[in-house]
């Protein structure tokens, strides 16, 4: 009965170390870890998807280097480095569709040359002999300091544009992007103008004035977005400011005023001070332009 015992034991004991085993998972730090970017550039969005490998001592570029010049990369670790854009771009002066794009690369000690490929797997070797979307050519851009993890970037946002930046080591790359904004706008602009609310005639009369479009213009929206009982200080602000703009001081004093007392009531301090700075830089306008 004991000896019965001890092999019940010990067949136990087998079936916890197998189940142990196979159910236990360890975790470890992943070499070059997975990141994902997302920026809007003017109304487009932009992701970035790509693993990031460190330097740990070595050279980034080079003979010595992680990578070799003249060598085709994946521009990353690990997967194809992928890249998606919400709608059409240009980016380094050459036009993509929207979609999703694997990013290889030929580094140069000066040159570089970017391809973006149609994704279509994470594989990033299958890509190497198809014909890119589109290939740009870049500068290599030498920095004061060493970057250790490899790093994407979007950065230099305007409305129409930005820069896709890349960093490692002691190089820099940097692409422009391109985006459709005005068209866009303007096409959203003449759809609600047949109805438009205050809030849409504020935003036109937001984007004429920013993007200096007719001011004129950008004053009757505004002007029609206030008419209500209850005008917001932020758009009576608006409305003061392209007043300005327009040399129309003494209305755009009294516009200001108007915000600012608004403001005060809303418990905006911030806008109270803008609009009593405004209004001292119009006011000996008033009296020399007599306007």
């Amino acid at each position: 009965m004991k000896k019965q015992l001890l092999c019940l034991t010990a067949v136990l004991a087998l079936v916890f170390a197998v189940t142990t085993t196979t159910t236990a998972q360890i975790r470890t730090p992943a070499p070059s870890p997975g990141a994902k970017l997302t920026q809007t550039v003017g109304l487009t969005e932009v992701t970035v998807e790509y693993s990031r490998p460190s330097l740990k001592g070595r050279a980034a570029f080079g003979a010595e280097g992680v990578v070799p010049y003249g060598s085709t990369w994946r521009t990353g670790a690990n997967s194809a480095t992928k890249i998606t854009f919400s709608d059409d771009v240009k980016v380094g002066g050459q036009a993509l569709a929207k979609g999703s794009y694997a990013i290889l690369s030929l580094p140069g000690e000066t040159d570089w040359v970017v391809m973006f490929h149609t994704y279509d797997k994470t594989d990033w070797s299958s890509y190497e002999d198809k014909t890119p979307a589109a290939k740009v050519a870049v500068k290599a851009q030498k920095t004061g300091h060493s970057v250790e993890t490899l790093t994407f970037d979007i950065n230099n946002l305007r409305n129409t544009g930005g820069s896709l930046d890349f960093y490692w080591g002691n190089t820099m790359l940097s692409l422009p992007i391109e985006v459709e904004v005005d068209k866009k706008v303007m096409a959203d602009i003449e759809r609600v103008m047949a109805g438009p609310s205050a809030n849409d005639y504020a935003a036109a009369a937001g984007y004429y004035h920013d993007s200096g479009k007719d001011l004129k213009k950008a004053l009757e929206y505004i002007q029609k977005a206030n008419a209500g009982n209850e005008p917001r200080f932020w758009q009576v602000r608006r409305e003061a400011l392209i007043l300005g703009d327009l040399g129309m001081y003494a209305e755009a004093v009294a516009a200001a005023e108007k915000s600012a007392m608004l403001a005060e009531k809303a418990g905006n301090a911030e806008y109270v001070k803008m609009n009593k700075a405004s209004i001292e830089m119009w006011k000996p306008k008033v009296k020399k332009s007599g306007k």
